[in-house]
């Protein structure tokens, strides 16, 4: 039992280390000639603006519950008024970026595996190839900078629509004005809290960009592999975010502590 184990966790870190591999040349490649920038934008209008509707609508029902809740908690102790402040901190702080960049690692992390997967057994990237295209750098690093563009705008739109789904939840219990609850909301906020909290989903977005298209690259055994490869892709994305975040809010707090 305990060599299974010890075989897994080496395979595991085996992975970590090819796809860290990948990343690494990928963020290389990233700044040779020719940039493609024709493709990344339009993958940045694939990724971002076609998952706009999906976090607007994440985003508000988010801000609505945690007004509800936040309400029931500080009710206790007289404290309603700062319901909009601690919404919006717990929002712009850590909701927003980390529910962002899962939605977007189910959404955007299953099409890229699958889409290059399909690609992969279906012999299109050889194809690429023989055209003297370089298939790395035109489908992989060109979907892992639109991820990496696309995931701070996405979680700006995620954190006011939340706010957005606060005020309609506290303007249905107090009747309370846009204006007053804007003002309560942003009064407590500054840029520290913001600017890092946004900025670490370059980092969730260079891990789901990197995921999907290593597996969709490393895709075998046909349509069976093609379906593994979109499962996993969000599966290990999923995981790696989650685990990379307490990281990076080590780091933040140790750079703002306030």
């Amino acid at each position: 039992m305990i060599e299974r184990v010890g075989l897994l966790v080496a395979a595991f870190l085996g992975w970590i280390g090819e796809v860290s591999v990948f990343g690494g040349r990928a963020l290389r490649e990233a700044w040779r000639r020719p940039l493609e920038l024709d493709e990344v934008a339009r993958q940045v209008f694939e990724i971002g603006w076609r998952s706009i509707p999906l976090i607007v609508a994440s985003g508000f029902a988010i801000g609505v519950v945690l007004s509800l809740h936040t309400r029931a908690s500080l009710e206790r102790f007289g404290a309603e008024a700062m319901i909009p402040a601690g919404l919006a901190i717990a929002l712009v702080r850590e909701t927003g970026p980390l529910t962002a960049g899962l939605l977007l690692s189910g959404r955007v992390g299953a099409g890229i595996g699958a889409e290059l997967g399909a690609m992969k057994v279906t012999e299109q990237i050889d194809a690429l190839e023989a055209t003297a295209v370089d298939s790395f750098k035109f489908l992989a690093v060109t979907r892992i900078l639109a991820c990496m563009i696309a995931l701070p705008l996405l979680t700006t739109v995620m954190d006011f629509s939340g706010i957005v789904g606060g005020y309609v939840a506290e303007t249905a219990v107090t009747g309370i004005s846009f204006w007053l609850y804007f003002d309560r909301a942003f009064s407590h906020l500054q840029f520290s809290d913001f600017i890092p909290a946004t900025l670490k989903t370059v980092v969730f977005g260079f891990i789901i960009g990197t995921v999907a298209s290593y597996l969709g690259f490393t895709t075998e055994r046909g349509t069976e592999g093609v379906g593994r490869a979109s499962t996993r892709s969000v599966v290990l994305a999923s995981i790696l975010i989650i685990a990379i975040n307490v990281v990076l809010v080590k780091l933040i707090f140790f750079f703002y502590p306030d």
